[in-house]
């Protein structure tokens, strides 16, 4: 069985392929001092609820935003699975090209969904992944990252109102009812949640524009669920488009059908 680790700044995910279908999927913060023993109690937990054990998994592949993390990642993987890791972006073929000025600088996690995106939906896409930053990657249809956008993500926007304005309070991310607030909170809700809707509804148009050609808008990520219904600009919302790449990638790498 494959555990592939999809580590982002601000969750980490851990997914189980028992080479048919995925089993078992489990999301923690991510901690970039969490040793790999530490890690190896949590996950024997949670595998021990699905009937599953730590010594049954025999390969692991791991995608990673936070550099000074992976040495952990990779011990896990090393001491409890006894195999070594195959890491995004170190010797790893991904099976597909980066059209990008520096393609060394391409994220791990944006070249693992542009995969992901390409092996299911047809055409030119527009990968948005909503998470620590909002990304709108461009996916052509022979499935080269063409590039994209970043931008903060909706946590981080909460965070800066509540840390450099003393009035204003923290809150939590919630679709409001309507787009006028009547008191602080529902002020601030507002603002973020139809902010970024327009973010949203405005970058697509313009990417589109400068495109040229139709495209199909895949939405993924901790928080997209949130814009579900909120906007026709995003087509589809995939919640396992990171960890089909995965599962792409290391079947590319091991050339096997199973894992």
């Amino acid at each position: 069985m494959l555990l592939a680790i999809e580590q982002g700044n601000t969750n980490t995910l851990f997914a189980v392929h028992d080479g048919s279908d995925w089993v078992a999927q489990w999301r923690t913060a991510t901690h970039a001092n969490r040793t790999a023993d530490e890690y190896a109690v949590w996950l024997s937990q949670l595998l021990a609820m699905r009937g599953l054990a730590i010594g049954q998994l025999d390969g692991c592949i791991i995608s990673s935003v936070v550099p000074q993390s992976i040495f952990n990642l990779r011990n896990l993987s090393r001491r409890y699975l006894s195999v070594e890791p195959l890491v995004i972006g170190e010797n790893v073929e991904l099976g597909m090209t980066a059209r990008i000025t520096k393609p060394s600088e391409a994220g791990a996690d944006r070249l693992v969904n542009a995969i992901g995106a390409h092996m299911v939906y047809p055409g030119d896409l527009i990968v948005i992944d909503s998470g620590t930053a909002t990304t709108f990657d461009v996916v052509a249809a022979d499935g080269a990252f063409e590039g994209g956008v970043i931008a903060p993500g909706i946590n981080l926007s909460l965070q800066a109102l509540h840390e450099a304005a003393a009035m204003l309070p923290r809150i939590a991310i919630q679709k409001p009812d309507k787009v006028i607030g009547k008191d602080t909170v529902s002020n601030m809700q507002s603002g973020v949640f139809w902010g970024y809707v327009a973010l949203i509804e405005g970058l697509v148009a313009r990417i589109k524009a400068e495109w040229g050609k139709p495209m199909t808008v895949i939405g993924t990520g901790g928080v997209a669920s949130l814009f579900e219904g909120a906007t026709p600009s995003i087509d589809r919302f995939d919640p396992d488009l990171t960890i089909r790449g995965l599962l792409e990638i290391w079947r590319r790498n091991t050339h096997l059908k199973d894992v």
